[in-house]
């Protein structure tokens, strides 16, 4: 097998993770958020921190690299609470698409940040993107508003999050990265948890461990996955979980996506599949 396969199957893995994720999330609506992202980060801290052991790798993050380190985990942060928000109080499959609009926000704050060019058919990219954002956004739809525009500053913050990682490739191990963005959103979350704890039952408790151990599929899925394979070539296949939210959030919670959030989703799945081939296309050239 070889190495793109192999990036294709752990981006599965990855999108399979996070769909199971949102399901269970939205199935425990009775546990606060803070409760939530405490025990799904509390999980990936510990399987981060003996992965570290066991492979005899350094804590230690470069003193120039330590800022970069923690705005990832801050912006990391806000955009995972932020998206559990979303996923609370929209479909699976709104969440997901809106989330989906984060690589827009990470081209453009690499073209600012980074330095990187981005050409015309980039730029139409982007604009379809947006367009897409009205669809499944519905900005006159007071009951989906708000949480449709807390979804959207989550995909804007894990933009900055993700520029910051493309920043630190091959400075800083994805494993450390991973490991210092949980142990921050634990740090971060333990006294709202604390202050508005609820009890969970034996099968809640089932249910956050879960979270958890789901969310940590996904996230290494994700780190492996880009670490076999260029993201230009495998980053496409990400976009699957819009079409698996949609078929769990029916089946879970009879979720039926509005025809405005087809459209949406259409063109979110239409133009990342123009923007893969015209990348591989500069790649050639």
């Amino acid at each position: 097998m070889n190495n793109k396969t192999k990036g294709i199957l752990w981006m599965f893995v990855s999108v399979m993770g996070f769909t199971a994720m949102s399901v269970i999330i939205k199935y425990i609506p009775n546990i606060p958020i803070y409760e939530k992202l405490f025990l799904r980060n509390l999980i990936n801290c510990l399987m981060s921190f003996i992965f570290i052991l066991k492979y005899k790798k350094t804590f230690l993050v470069e003193r120039p690299y330590i800022p970069f380190v923690f705005g990832r985990s801050l912006f990391g942060s806000l955009g995972m609470a932020a998206n559990f928000y979303a996923i609370e109080h929209l479909t699976i499959a709104d969440a997901n698409m809106i989330n989906k609009l984060s690589p827009v926000f990470v081209t453009i704050c690499a073209c600012y940040f980074l330095k990187e060019r981005i050409d015309k058919k980039q730029v139409i990219g982007i604009i379809f993107m947006l367009i897409a954002v009205v669809f499944v956004v519905k900005p006159g739809n007071s009951f989906t508003l708000i949480p449709s525009l807390v979804g959207l500053f989550g995909a804007l913050t894990a933009g900055f999050s993700y520029t910051i990682i493309r920043y630190l490739n091959e400075k800083v191990e994805p494993e450390i990265i991973i490991f210092y963005f949980s142990l921050t959103t634990v740090i971060g979350t333990l006294p709202f948890m604390l202050l508005n704890f609820v009890k969970p039952s034996p099968i809640e408790l089932l249910f956050l461990i879960g979270i958890g151990v789901s969310a940590t599929f996904g996230q290494f899925g994700l780190t492996y996955a880009y670490k076999l394979v260029p993201a230009s070539e495998v980053s496409i296949y990400n976009y699957t979980i819009i079409i698996t939210g949609m078929i769990s959030g029916y089946l879970v919670f009879g979720e039926i996506p509005d025809i405005y959030s087809l459209i949406g989703g259409t063109i979110i799945i239409v133009t990342a599949i123009y923007l893969y081939i015209h990348n591989k296309k500069k790649e050639v050239d």
